[in-house]
């Protein structure tokens, strides 16, 4: 678990923030009681919000009184080999990963030397969305201790960085915990291309899945990961609520939308100083 805490939002245990999942790992009913019962003396203890315990599925736990189960997993079964990938995609997503490649797109793969580009891109589309961004540290650090494991993919037009992802390569799992693209250029798939090759990737090393992340079903990040072949798998998300609701710190909540509207309008520079100590207080 992961203690968050600041003076704007309160405090939180979560397993885990900034991933998809954690949660309890036992090997038995009575094992896994035992984690949740000593998870929430120290959520009391500390006197924490909420626990939160992201699960792929539910444990029966009296413990355990919230649960949000409004988002899911799209993970992609790999197969062996390069080829074979491409063939299982659909004509209209090659289409349009070919598409980036006729607008003379450029794909680079590497570690802190490419954390300035990644981060230009990442920043400025996380202003667009209203969302307050993590800082660079949070990236350079993940590279720091995971080097043969973490990687950044950079897709330029001319010189210039329009789309880029970090890219954690686990047990046999790889998986893109944070995207993005520039929207004005939309027009040359460079999104496209660049999910093509993040895919191609993981199939290079072997692995077996692909984890796209979490989506809302039928939202459109729910559409575009589908394309890929992803299917969807389950996310329980339980909680020992002390003071507070589930899901009450989602970009979602009403009361957040004013708040989003105004941090669309900051400059992209205001908006990467200011964000990093507020998202990091967020579970």
């Amino acid at each position: 678990m992961a203690y968050v805490g600041s003076w704007l939002f309160g405090r939180f245990l979560v397993s885990l923030p900034y991933l998809n999942y954690g949660g309890v790992l036992a090997d038995d009913d009575f094992v896994a009681r035992q984690l949740i019962d000593e998870a929430v003396g120290l959520a009391d203890d500390l006197k924490v919000r909420y626990l939160e315990l992201r699960h792929e599925q539910p444990l029966s736990c009296d413990r355990l009184d919230g649960r949000r189960s409004d988002k899911i997993n799209m993970r992609l079964p790999l197969p062996a080999r390069v080829e074979e990938l491409w063939k299982a995609l659909a004509s209209k997503v090659r289409n349009r990963v070919r598409c980036g490649q006729k607008h003379g797109l450029t794909v680079s793969w590497g570690g802190a030397e490419l954390l300035r580009d990644f981060y230009a891109v990442f920043s400025r589309n996380m202003r667009d969305l209203g969302t307050p961004v993590y800082g660079a540290a949070l990236f350079r650090s993940i590279l720091q201790h995971f080097p043969d494991r973490a990687e950044f993919c950079v897709v330029r037009a001319a010189e210039k960085p329009v789309a880029a992802a970090l890219l954690l390569h686990g047990w046999g799992i790889t998986e893109v915990p944070s995207a993005s693209s520039l929207r004005r250029y939309n027009r040359t798939s460079a999104n496209m291309l660049m999910y093509w090759h993040l895919v191609e990737r993981a199939v290079q090393r072997g692995q077996q899945v692909f984890d796209f992340g979490r989506a809302s079903r039928d939202s459109n990040t729910f559409r575009f990961k589908k394309q890929w072949g992803a299917q969807a798998s389950a996310a329980e998300w339980q909680f020992y609520l002390r003071n507070g609701q589930a899901g009450e710190m989602r970009p979602a909540n009403p009361r957040f939308a004013r708040l989003i509207q105004l941090w669309q309008w900051l400059p992209v520079k205001a908006a990467s100083l200011l964000g990093p100590p507020i998202v990091r207080g967020i579970p």
